[in-house]
């Protein structure tokens, strides 16, 4: 039988964590992350990184691995990943990948494009536009220059719609235009599985989970990491919002609240993203832990047979 990775999907405080936790200790397994936040030390509050306690229960990796102040992208964490998982197999019938982020997931299941590369030169050239005139004209780039992208990349995210950019001026073409959307061949079976709850339960859990972040003191985060806040690592939601307060933009209670509804839209792109992918066998995340675990294992066995 091939060896098999169990693919955790879902939006942001959907409530992956635990069911992961469970998961793993059912199959005697670690938890690889797929989050590409979580990855970064400093930020552990923002980016719901799990707990010391959780990372007791179950070895995990690529969590606070590296510091903000390096670069690190979907095409690095597909080499990384692949490369763990090889060795993670040697020992392991079953591996358990959970996360909310749709490219580093696609990149472990399907690959990426081989892609041309990008100047030094062409790459100040868009950094220096964006540092200028901000990410409306990088939203407004990318809606010219490939139509057809603007319409699934996550608009709030400045690196990905840069890459856009600068991938367009680099070959004249639209980037959509460049990619094959031919899934790479794995040594490995891939289990996909998605949680989903009723869409007010899912943003109520949102909106409770910010203010627990606040709580355990994500704004002292913020203000740590303040003066590196043009790195790419802190272009996400929270520090965004929280960067911008103490700009004098606005008064904490807002920064608070555009923090709830932007994690709500980014829970909601997600959620759109997810649903194009039909090998993903849906579960209403509840507190029945046993019975989600058993609906899991009747889809490795059912995929099992399909495959022999």
């Amino acid at each position: 039988m091939l060896k098999t990775l169990v693919l955790l999907l879902g939006p942001t405080g959907v409530g992956k964590t635990e069911l992961a936790l469970r998961l793993a200790e059912r199959y005697g397994c670690p938890i690889v992350s797929c989050d590409s936040r979580q990855i970064f030390r400093e930020i552990p509050i923002g980016t719901a990184a799990p707990t010391t306690e959780e990372q007791q229960r179950v070895k995990h990796y690529f969590i606070g691995e590296r510091s903000i102040e390096e670069e690190y992208n979907a095409g690095q964490y597909e080499r990384d990943a692949l490369e763990l998982l090889n060795n993670l197999f040697a020992k392991h019938d079953v591996v358990l990948m959970t996360g909310g982020s749709m490219l580093y997931a696609d990149a472990v299941c399907k690959g990426l494009d081989d892609l041309p590369s990008v100047s030094s030169s062409i790459r100040a050239d868009v950094q220096r536009e964006y540092a200028t005139k901000g990410l409306s004209w990088l939203q407004s780039e990318v809606q010219r220059l490939d139509p057809a992208y603007w319409g699934e990349v996550d608009r709030q995210n400045p690196a990905r719609l840069a890459h856009c950019v600068e991938l367009c001026r680099v070959t004249g073409k639209p980037y959509s235009a460049l990619r094959s959307h031919t899934a790479k061949e794995r040594t490995f079976r891939i289990v996909k599985v998605g949680l989903d709850r009723p869409r007010e339960e899912l943003y109520a859990r949102i909106n409770e989970r910010v203010k627990q972040m606040m709580a355990a003191g994500l704004l002292e985060e913020v203000k740590a990491v303040y003066p590196q806040r043009a790195l790419n690592s802190l272009q996400t939601v929270g520090y965004k919002e929280l960067f911008a307060y103490m700009d004098g933009q606005y008064d904490l209670e807002r920064a608070v609240e555009l923090i709830q509804q932007n994690s709500r839209h980014y829970a909601k792109r997600q959620l759109t993203w997810f649903r194009r992918d039909k090998e993903i066998h849906w579960l209403n995340a509840n507190d029945d832990y046993e019975k989600n675990c058993n609906s899991i294992d009747d889809w490795l066995r059912a995929d099992s047979v399909q495959e022999e």
